[in-house]
């Protein structure tokens, strides 16, 4: 087996180094087999790499966040407000909770359609998923089989971003009741900025 930390093209940057080099210039995710392309290696040796290079940045200020097949090398959340201040940012406006609401439901249940999300709200979605889809937090990733081939929805990179999330695996755990799959997200586990919504 191959060591992610050393590669046959270029002795004096480890493969590790070369792909942190990549992730710091691209521009949005990249998958391992463009890196593995770039890099003139395999996917297997991509992969054990970027988990050295994962392990590697929890020391540091940087985090690789993973969404679907795709890695992108990010900030630390921790160091979200250090940047926002050197960088003279305003604070990421709120999300109302409605916003909150519809999130929840399609960070939980991926690939998710409107009809589905009115029928667990109770409500129609129709302007929320519009908000959402223009700030990037959302997006089409095709239609459904269902009557009338409804739109699916699935969250995006730059919600995992905007909540501080390395990948999905990392959202809070929902509430076991299963009486009802959105009771159990409590506005507070969804909004990591520390940015609480009023009533």
């Amino acid at each position: 087996m191959s060591d992610p930390e050393s590669s046959d093209v270029d002795p004096g940057l480890s493969l590790v180094a070369r792909i942190e080099a990549l992730l710091y210039v691209s521009d949005s995710p990249v998958s391992a087999g463009e890196l593995a392309n770039a890099l003139q290696v395999s996917s297997r040796q991509i992969k054990q790499a970027i988990e050295v290079l994962d392990k590697d940045c929890q020391r540091r200020g940087l985090r690789i966040q993973r969404h679907k097949n795709d890695v992108q090398l990010t900030t630390a959340p921790e160091a979200a407000t250090d940047v926002e201040r050197f960088l003279n940012l305003e604070r990421t406006a709120r999300l109302t909770r409605a916003a909150l609401e519809v999130l929840a439901i399609i960070a939980y249940q991926q690939h998710v359609t409107r009809p589905q999300i009115d029928s667990i709200r109770g409500v129609n979605s129709d302007s929320v998923l519009r908000t959402l889809l223009r700030h990037g937090l959302i997006e089409d990733v095709g239609r459904s089989n269902g009557p009338g081939r409804p739109i699916l929805y699935t969250t995006t990179s730059e919600f995992l971003q905007h909540f501080g999330l390395g990948d999905l695996r990392e959202l809070p755990q929902l509430n076991p009741d299963p009486a009802s799959d959105v009771e159990g997200v409590k506005e507070e586990d969804l909004d990591m900025t520390g940015e609480r919504e009023g009533d």
